[in-house]
């Protein structure tokens, strides 16, 4: 069993609550409130600015361009890519996607912007890529899921284009690009404790991943709302 096989496996019962979610299972219906979409995009646009910054940040220590080339391609698929799975949730609200920009982050998304930044600062390379990874890996399985049971066609679910977008073979192999240098990584680098640690990381995020979920569905705000609903 490779390292991130034993990731998988650890952490298998988050992935299934994620999946059993009903803000996922109402992807998978077709039927989510729209209340629940617009906080999610507001939310997962910052959430994903700083996604960017955390692999800014490897690339930082990265030693061999190699690395450097592949952290900055996952930048440049966020950056480029994941406006199309935002719009389809924006078309489906009723909402322009630029509306949707700039607001303060709610408690759970904060906590796990917080969670990848101290690791980005303080972390190793290994460390790094374990706290990120359990993002993509999510949602490529709940995409190739929703494939699998719904088969959604064009014009004939409202959320064919982030199923499609998650699903298929693009994000198939960004993650198993990711999963080859973490395997390879632990194999040739990584100390025991540094396993640990990777272990810890990755658990955590694929614990918040599941908050986030949760976060959108309750459209969870700071419980007193005083300065931070003036930083809008």
């Amino acid at each position: 069993m490779s390292f991130t096989e034993m990731l998988r496996a650890e952490n298998d019962a988050t992935f299934e609550a994620i999946f059993d979610h009903p803000f996922v299972q109402g992807l998978k219906k077709g039927d989510v409130p729209k209340e629940a979409l617009i906080h999610y995009v507001k939310q997962d646009f910052e959430y994903l600015n700083a996604f960017m910054k955390v692999y800014g940040l490897a690339i930082s220590k990265c030693s061999s361009r190699e690395d450097m080339s592949l952290f900055n391609e996952q930048i440049s698929f966020v950056l480029h890519s994941e406006i199309h799975p935002h719009n389809n949730l924006c078309q489906v609200a009723g909402v322009r996607y630029e509306e949707l920009q700039g607001f303060p982050l709610a408690p759970t998304a904060n906590h796990y912007v917080m969670h990848m930044m101290n690791t980005g600062h303080q972390g190793t390379l290994g460390e790094i890529m374990a706290v990120l990874l359990p993002c993509p890996w999510t949602y490529l399985e709940i995409g190739k899921r929703l494939v699998n049971e719904v088969n959604p066609q064009p014009g004939e679910h409202p959320f064919y284009d982030w199923i499609h977008f998650y699903g298929t073979s693009s994000m198939d192999e960004l993650t198993k690009s990711l999963r080859t240098w973490l395997d390879a990584y632990v194999e040739e680098k990584a100390a025991p404790w540094e396993k640990e640690k990777m272990r810890e990381a990755f658990a955590k995020s694929c614990q918040l991943e599941l908050g986030f979920w949760e976060m959108a569905y309750s459209v969870e705000e700071w419980p007193v709302q005083n300065i931070l609903e003036d930083m809008k």
